[in-house]
């Protein structure tokens, strides 16, 4: 018989358990993140597939891995 002891789980933190400072930082990046993947959403839809390095099917699936789908998007996918 093992007498080993089970490592603890980590639980996860209630909101109310966050300061203030934090919880307008989470707000704050969960707001940019949206506001990041509409935008280029809505540049997706609108810019024409010749002014696009890709297609518009491999872009679309590309911007909901966030954080990086929509800045990977904006920076390499638009051709200006």
């Amino acid at each position: 018989m093992s007498d080993a002891v089970e490592p603890t789980k980590k639980q996860k933190k209630r909101w109310s358990e966050y300061t203030p400072a934090q919880r307008a930082a989470i707000a704050f990046i969960g707001t940019l993140q949206v506001v990041l993947t509409s935008f280029a959403l809505v540049d997706l839809a609108r810019r024409p597939a010749r002014r696009l390095r890709g297609t518009k099917l491999f872009w679309l699936p590309a911007l909901f891995i966030q954080p990086f789908g929509p800045i990977a998007y904006l920076v390499l996918g638009r051709k200006d």
